[in-house]
């Protein structure tokens, strides 16, 4: 694929380099129209939050068999200690579940461009009409991609590393062409 770029710019594909094909988002079949398309983007964990639990149990379970094992022994001020240790791992495994399923789901339906950003229990959900978005670079070539339309912005692309971010975009920009091309209800 040929790339053009310009100074502070993202490389934009040139037309016909692209095959269509999408390598983030997920396209479905609808009647008529132009097709729906989702884009998931998610952390990057190796555990998810249930085999979490298993381990710290059998982090506890281990612990305090130790810890049982040297106060039978007479070392009293090994349980509480054991009991602290596990309190804070609990703590720490506790953050790392609560964020293990942020996510930001982009979604083009029908006239709509929805983005939800989640973070923690903490959902944004902002929706665009899609003949009027703009993507752009936030910063600068490696930064997030800004979603823009009718003086409501959303900045999207955490969760790709920052060397696919452009491609992300391009994407973008060719999905909202299409949905143009398709005449949805709302553009002349």
């Amino acid at each position: 694929m040929s790339v053009t770029t310009s100074p502070g710019r993202w490389p934009r594909a040139e037309p016909g380099a692209a095959n269509g094909a999408l390598r983030f988002g997920r396209e479905t079949a609808v009647g008529g129209g132009a097709p729906d398309i989702e884009w998931v983007l998610k952390r990057n964990c190796s555990m998810t939050p249930r085999k979490l639990l298993a381990v710290f149990v059998s982090l506890c379970v281990v612990s305090l068999g130790i810890a049982v094992f040297f106060w039978i022994q007479g070392a009293r001020m090994i349980m509480p200690f054991a009991w602290l240790e596990l309190l804070a791992l609990g703590a720490a495994m506790l953050i790392y579940a609560r964020h293990a399923s942020d996510r930001e789901h982009i979604a083009l339906r029908g006239d709509r461009l929805t983005v939800e950003h989640t973070d923690g229990m903490q959902v944004r959900r902002v929706e665009f009409q899609p003949a009027w978005v703009r993507v752009e670079p936030e910063q600068d070539d490696r930064s997030l991609i800004e979603l823009s339309s009718q003086g409501r912005r959303v900045a999207i692309g955490r969760f790709v590393r920052p060397e696919l971010r452009a491609d992300l975009a391009e994407e973008l920009r060719v999905a909202l062409r299409r949905w143009r091309q398709a005449g949805q209800p709302g553009v002349e």
